[in-house]
């Protein structure tokens, strides 16, 4: 049976790098659209786009293209963004699915949950840059995509873009928990994912929040997308089915 998955990137990404894994569901027969979120897209102003818009633009994706019964996939970032957007389109949802996301309690940012070094080099990248942050490349190669040679690691890393610090920074507004939303859950643990340090884990020290929910783990790291998308497009897959 074909389901309609949205797949929603995390930072420094578009919808572009997405569609490996949208293909691999494509082949088994599903509906996937892949938005690039407000603030990711070429000519966006860095310095003024934050979380809200980010998140209305993908509201905005939704109701245009009259999508309904929805996977609702949240990549790292990404998990903001879908919070938000169940939220505001609870009806229009049918499963949420986090893949080693960020699931906000209301009232917090991103940069709550993440550890005080990440805090402290985005604040400095992001005055350097009007507003603007992008990782190192240590950092990526060694945390994010742990599971590349280094060519993939390079190659890969040349596509990320500039991201606005706002949406890092921005405090989410929920109407309801997450937890309370009468929609299936989700999420996709990656397990050599190090993006987070395991002592800050994304499972289970964010998953819980999404109360009643389904686990699906896998062998990979934070940017499976790349690294790994048949495998990563399979557990989306089963995080996704009834």
């Amino acid at each position: 049976m074909a389901d309609t998955y949205v797949l929603v990137h995390g930072a420094w990404h578009t919808g572009a790098e997405m569609e490996a894994v949208a293909g691999h569901l494509r082949n088994s027969g599903h509906v996937v659209h892949c938005p690039t979120v407000a603030g990711n897209n070429k000519d966006d102003d860095r310095e003024t786009i934050g979380l809200e818009q980010a998140i209305s633009s993908v509201v905005a994706y939704i109701e245009a293209n009259n999508l309904r019964a929805i996977r609702l996939v949240g990549h790292s970032y990404g998990g903001m963004v879908i919070s938000g957007v169940a939220d505001r389109l609870t009806d229009r949802i049918k499963r949420l699915v986090y893949v080693n996301a960020f699931v906000p309690l209301d009232g917090q940012c991103l940069n709550d949950m993440v550890p005080p070094h990440y805090v402290g080099l985005f604040d400095a990248v992001a005055a350097a840059n009007k507003g603007a942050v992008m990782l190192p490349f240590e950092i990526w190669r060694d945390a994010f995509i742990n599971d590349a040679d280094l060519e993939l690691a390079k190659s890969a890393f040349a596509k990320l873009n500039l991201h606005p610090y706002k949406t890092f920074t921005d405090k989410i507004a929920l109407k309801h928990a997450l937890a309370e939303l009468p929609v299936g859950k989700s999420y996709v643990n990656c397990r050599q994912d190090i993006a987070l340090p395991h002592s800050l884990p994304w499972h289970p020290r964010l998953s819980e929040r999404l109360g009643l929910f389904r686990l699906v783990e896998c062998d990979g790291s934070h940017e499976m997308f790349f690294s790994n998308p048949a495998r990563l497009a399979q557990a989306i897959a089963e995080a996704g089915r009834d």
